[in-house]
C-alpha cells in the first residue's frame, strides 16, 4: 500500500460548505499534507468563511491557493498531484473534470457531497460519474446510490468515509460497556455506535437552543415565517436561555445555495434580547447548546457527535423535497411546540450505525484511493472522461459561464447566457408547476441552480 506521505493530494473547491468538507476529510488522513485550490466563482468562500471552514481541520492558510479558472490547468500541470478531490456542486465538478481531461499527467479523481445525501439524487450521481471514486458517508447512502445507479444505468465506484462532522470533538469516556439506559440518564450523553467498546461523547451543561438555518428548506415564505415565529416563542418562553439562529454567511457573502427569505429579514427587528444571530462555526455554536433545531441540516449529525440532543422539525411534513426522510426511524422528528418546550432527544441506537455513526474501521475510502493511485501509476486504471455535451459548443459555453459567472469573460459564454437564461427560467417555472411539493429545493445535493437575468452578473443560484 502506498504511504500517505508519498501521495500528493489537492482538493479543488469553491463554496464554503465544500471547503469545509474537503479540508476536514483530507485533514483526517494521518501523514497526509494536502493542498486546497480555491477557484474563483460566484460561490467562492470569502476569507472569513475560509478561516471558519479550516478551523480544526489541520489545514493552514498557507495550504490554500486562490486561483482563477483559467489558471487551474497550468497550476495542476506544474504540481502534478496524484489525487484531486473535486469538491463542489455538480456543474462545478463536471467543469473541473474537463480540466483534468486536458492534463498530460492524469491524477486519480475523487468526488463526494458535503453532508447527508439521503435521498440519493440522480443529478448528484450523474454529474460525478466521470470521477474515479465517489465518497459516501453511511451504509444507508451506499445502498441508496447503488440502487440509484442500477436504476439509471450509472456504474460508479463508491467508498465509505466517516462524515467529518460526525467525529467526536468532546472529551471521551474510556472504552467500556455502557448501557443505552445509563446514557439516557446522563445530560447530553449519547451512544455513537452499538458496539460496547465504542467511545461515547459527554458534554458539560449548556443552555442555548441553536437553530441551523437552511437556505432551501422549507421553501415557502409562510413556512419560514412559522419557523421565525417559533423561535420568538421559544425565546419568550424562557428568557434565561439564548435562542441562537446559526447563519452560514454574513451580508455580502455567498453560500452554496441562494436564500430567498433569509431569517435576518423574517425575524422582527424588535425581538426578544435572547434571540440572537451567530456567524460562528457550527462547532463553536454547539459548545453552549442544550439542543439543536433543524429541518434537515447535517448539523444534526455534528450535534449528535457532540452529545447535543436534536429536534428535526417535521411540522411541514417529511418528504424528499424537505430532504428529511433520512430522519425516519431516528427518533429525532418533532414539532414546533416541542422546540418551545425544549423537549430535545437523542437518536435511536439502531439508527446510528446505519446512518453516519458506523465504526471508524469500516471507513475504507482512503484505502480505495491508495489502491487507485497504485493502479494509475502502473497504467492499469482507465480514465473516466467527461462525456461531450449533447448540445455541442454552445452548451459547453453555457455550462462554463453558468458555473463561473463574471469570472468567465468569453464572448461565447456571454452569448450562451443571453440565449439560455430566459429558457432556463421558463423551464424552471414549468418544473415548479409539475412538482409543486419540491419547488425550490435542491433537485440534487449539489446541482440546483438558476440564472440571474443579466448574463454578466453572478449566475449560479447561491
Amino acid at each position: 500500500m502506498t504511504d500517505a506521505a508519498g501521495i500528493r493530494v489537492v482538493a479543488i473547491a469553491d463554496a464554503d460548505s465544500f471547503v469545509k468538507w474537503s479540508a476536514a476529510l483530507l485533514g483526517a488522513v494521518p501523514g497526509l499534507r494536502p493542498h486546497l485550490l480555491l477557484v474563483r466563482t460566484p460561490l467562492a468562500a470569502s476569507p472569513e468563511q475560509q478561516r471558519t471552514a479550516l478551523t480544526g481541520t489541520g489545514l493552514r492558510p498557507q495550504d490554500v491557493t486562490r486561483i482563477g479558472f483559467a489558471e487551474t490547468a497550468g497550476w495542476l500541470e506544474g504540481q502534478r498531484p496524484d489525487v484531486v478531490l473535486l469538491a463542489g456542486r455538480g456543474p462545478f465538478v463536471r467543469l473541473m473534470g474537463r480540466v483534468i481531461d486536458s492534463l498530460r499527467h492524469r491524477p486519480v479523481t475523487v468526488s463526494g457531497l458535503p453532508g447527508m445525501a439521503i435521498p440519493a439524487q440522480r443529478g448528484a450521481l450523474d454529474y460525478r460519474r466521470h470521477t474515479d471514486l465517489l465518497v459516501l458517508h453511511s451504509h444507508r447512502e451506499e445502498r441508496a446510490f447503488a440502487e440509484l445507479g442500477e436504476r439509471i444505468g450509472v456504474s460508479m465506484p463508491t467508498a465509505l468515509a466517516t462524515l467529518p462532522f460526525a467525529r467526536r470533538r468532546q472529551r471521551m469516556l474510556h472504552p467500556e460497556k455502557v448501557s443505552v439506559e445509563a446514557l439516557s440518564a446522563r445530560p447530553g450523553g449519547v451512544a455513537v455506535a452499538e458496539r460496547p467498546s465504542q467511545p461515547v461523547a459527554v458534554r458539560p451543561p449548556a443552555t442555548d437552543i441553536v437553530f441551523a438555518a437552511q437556505a432551501l428548506v422549507p421553501v415557502a415564505h409562510e413556512d419560514r415565517a412559522e419557523i421565525a415565529a417559533t423561535l420568538v416563542r421559544a425565546a419568550e418562553a424562557d428568557p434565561s436561555r439564548r435562542v441562537v439562529v446559526k447563519l452560514r454567511s454574513r451580508p455580502g457573502e455567498s453560500e452554496t445555495h441562494l436564500e430567498r427569505d433569509p431569517y435576518t429579514a423574517m425575524l422582527p427587528s424588535r425581538r426578544p434580547r435572547n434571540l440572537v444571530f451567530s456567524y460562528d462555526s457550527m462547532a463553536t455554536a454547539l459548545e453552549s447548546a442544550a439542543g439543536l433545531v433543524t429541518i434537515s441540516s447535517t448539523a444534526a449529525i455534528e450535534a449528535t457527535a457532540l452529545g447535543v440532543p436534536v429536534i428535526a422539525l417535521d411540522s411541514f411534513g417529511v418528504s424528499k423535497g424537505l430532504l428529511n426522510t433520512v430522519f425516519v426511524g431516528s427518533g429525532l422528528l418533532g414539532g414546533r411546540n416541542e422546540v418551545v418546550a425544549g423537549r430535545f432527544r437523542h437518536p435511536h441506537p439502531d439508527w446510528l450505525r446505519d446512518n453516519y455513526f458506523h465504526p471508524e474501521a469500516e471507513s475504507n475510502w482512503w484505502d480505495r484511493v491508495q489502491e487507485l493511485v497504485a493502479m494509475r501509476r502502473a497504467g492499469s486504471l482507465p480514465a473516466r472522461r467527461v462525456p461531450a455535451a449533447r448540445g455541442g459548443a454552445l452548451h459547453e459555453a453555457w455550462h462554463r459561464a453558468s458555473v463561473l459567472g463574471r469570472e468567465d469573460r468569453s464572448l461565447g459564454g456571454a452569448f450562451a447566457l443571453a440565449v439560455g437564461a430566459p429558457a432556463t427560467r421558463a423551464l424552471s417555472a414549468v418544473r415548479r408547476q409539475r412538482e409543486p411539493s419540491d419547488g425550490g429545493t435542491w433537485a440534487d445535493a449539489a446541482t440546483d441552480y438558476t440564472l440571474e437575468p443579466n448574463p454578466f452578473h453572478d449566475s449560479i443560484r447561491r
